[in-house]
């Protein structure tokens, strides 16, 4: 089972951009995107070109902006939008797919802001997110996948120090955040297999960012820990283009 995961930072605007050949040549079983930012009958409209995938969206209130899709050629038990909190059930951010193995949850967390005005609630999210992850694990295995808007450690940014603290994504609170995913169980798959490995997810339209590799690996796999022997590859795709972000695979076996 593959599993690709990608922001694409506009529904609309990226299936102008070869997204249809991109999807074909990634083979998903299961198709995660964020960032739709559409409604659910825009996004119909627009992914109708792909055959033989169950779809499901998440559309946030405020029209343009945020929201979540999942397409599926696995059969799915059951689907669920958001995670039951109103103050964070607004945006289109959450969709938990029920799988007969395992629960799959794709997330677009929320952007802490410019001028990081958003932190304390980003970091209230967090804490929120993490409880119902842990809900979910009580049933079964959870697979976690998305734009989780941290970078976690100095590795997965370019410019860590002239970043940290200062800007959206790299803040100690932001990386706390991350900090207790992980001590909770869950296993960022990337760096589990990839120690070592400089490889980013996302660059800025400006200053030529994505042809330097000014990045930031910000879009994860993270798996409850029971399921890492059955991860056969995790890999991140920057030759796939469309979308300030790079899709990202996860291949499993059940």
């Amino acid at each position: 089972m593959k599993i690709i995961s990608w922001n694409v930072n506009g529904i609309r605007a990226i299936v102008k951009k070869e997204f249809f050949e991109s999807v074909k040549s990634l083979e998903p079983d299961i198709l995660c995107l964020q960032e739709s930012k559409a409604q659910d009958i825009e996004i119909e409209k627009a992914v109708s070109e792909i055959q033989d995938f169950e779809l499901y969206s998440n559309s946030a209130e405020k029209k343009g902006y945020s929201g979540t899709v999942v397409l599926s050629k696995i059969t799915t038990k059951q689907v669920k939008n958001n995670i039951g909190i109103d103050i964070h059930d607004l945006e289109g951010r959450v969709i938990t797919v029920e799988y007969p193995d395992f629960y799959l949850v794709n997330v677009y967390v929320p952007n802490s802001g410019q001028k990081l005005e958003k932190l304390e609630y980003r970091t209230q999210w967090d804490k929120d997110f993490l409880s119902y992850l842990k809900q979910l694990e009580k049933t079964k295995p959870v697979i976690i996948t998305g734009d989780f808007n941290v970078a976690h450690k100095a590795i997965d940014l370019k410019n860590d120090k002239s970043n940290y603290n200062k800007t959206a994504g790299y803040t100690q609170k932001e990386i706390d955040g991350m900090d207790n995913l992980l001590a909770a169980g869950f296993v960022d798959v990337f760096r589990h297999f990839h120690p070592e490995k400089v490889a980013y997810t996302y660059w800025s339209y400006r200053f030529k960012s994505r042809e330097k590799n000014t990045g930031w690996r910000l879009d994860y796999f993270l798996v409850s820990s029971s399921l890492l022997d059955k991860i056969s590859a995790i890999s991140i795709l920057p030759e796939y283009m469309g979308s300030d972000h790079c899709p990202i695979a996860l291949e499993i076996q059940f």
